[in-house]
């Protein structure tokens, strides 16, 4: 029987297939398309991925250093997907279809949900303002961050399954982006800085790049700097569920992933200027992909994701049981 590396090497082969699968996808829009591909702007991640999917090679099927070898993988995964996902998210934008700003307002307020009052609460405590911010902007931070603990800890199958999910998950909010768009709830309701405190979402940078692919005034796609500019479903609270999902079996961080991502949800309405209902469409979501992605790697490798396991891997020394210390002790005393 094959050991579980060699079945997960099969799974990266899929994740590199639905990677150059968008990439061509991309090029071929912009061939027929109104998109100029600016190609200097993807040699950097291109190199990037590159350089850190050979070294992965390297470690895995030279060294045999199997947990190094998918950090520098599953690195690569994500820099070559961010790479062409962004411009996806661009291409997607241009659909046409019409807004749907008052069909999501009116669903938030059907949950008694009033958007311009949380502004205003938030906006009032700089304390709040603070944390929520951190928590928002934590994104690539996680995203580093969970692909490291999860290389160290050894749960290798979970880290493919977390790359998966990512990808199905970025995908499918990008497809029910481009049929069902929004400009965001700061614009729709026409809300200013001064009535806010001064306070502006951090997604406020995306607005023009959104509304310039829509009018067709931007026509220019990168590999490198792409705006976030999708509002429903909202891809940050997706990946938050994500982040916290794949980290629940590390222990040590596992309460901090949990903690961290309760407040990037919280943080999402206000600071990337979404409607309660894009929280809500993104958390379903990430739960399917999650779901479906533990059973694919599952079915390929044999180990389960979603059943509990007596004793997780961990990335924090576990103590010594108390009746092996005392022998630890007299043998350290003999030398």
């Amino acid at each position: 029987m094959k050991p579980v590396h060699d079945h997960l090497l099969r799974v990266d082969a899929a994740i590199w297939l639905t990677i150059g699968i968008v990439a061509m996808a991309i090029a071929s829009f912009t061939r027929l398309g109104p998109f100029d591909l600016q190609w200097r702007s993807f040699l950097a991640p291109v190199a990037s991925a590159a350089l850190l999917a050979a070294g992965g090679w390297v470690y895995r099927s030279v060294r045999n250093e199997q947990r190094l070898g998918a950090i520098l993988t599953s690195t690569a995964q994500v820099i070559g997907f961010a790479a062409v996902a962004g411009p996806l998210s661009y291409i997607a934008a241009t659909a046409g279809f019409p807004l749907q700003d008052a069909t999501l307002d009116a669903w938030d307020r059907h949950l008694n949900f009033d958007w311009t009052q949380m502004m205003m609460f938030i906006s009032l405590r700089p304390g709040l303002r603070h944390i929520l911010s951190f928590a928002y902007s934590s994104f690539a931070l996680q995203t580093v961050t969970t692909v490291l603990v999860l290389g160290m800890a050894g749960q290798l199958a979970r880290l493919s399954t977390f790359i998966v999910a990512f990808i199905g998950t970025a995908l499918i909010t990008i497809a029910m982006s481009a049929v069902f768009p929004a400009a965001g709830p700061w614009l729709f309701l026409d809300i200013q800085p001064a009535t806010a405190n001064g306070f502006l979402p951090a997604s406020a940078t995306s607005w023009p790049v959104f509304l310039g692919l829509r009018d067709g005034a931007l026509h220019t796609v990168y590999g490198l700097n792409t705006e976030g500019i999708i509002t429903f479903p909202s891809l940050h609270a997706a990946l938050g569920i994500l982040f916290a999902a794949a980290l629940w079996r590390a222990k040590g961080v596992r309460w901090i992933a949990l903690g961290l991502n309760g407040l990037m949800l919280m943080a999402t309405p206000a600071y990337g200027s979404h409607y309660v209902v894009d929280v809500i469409a993104g958390t379903l979501i990430a739960m399917a992909c999650w779901i479906v992605a533990a059973h694919i790697v599952e079915v390929e490798t044999g180990i389960e994701h979603l059943t509990a396991i007596p004793y997780p891997p961990s990335i924090v020394p576990e103590t010594l049981p108390q009746e092996v210390a005392p022998q630890l002790s007299r043998k350290l005393e003999s030398v």
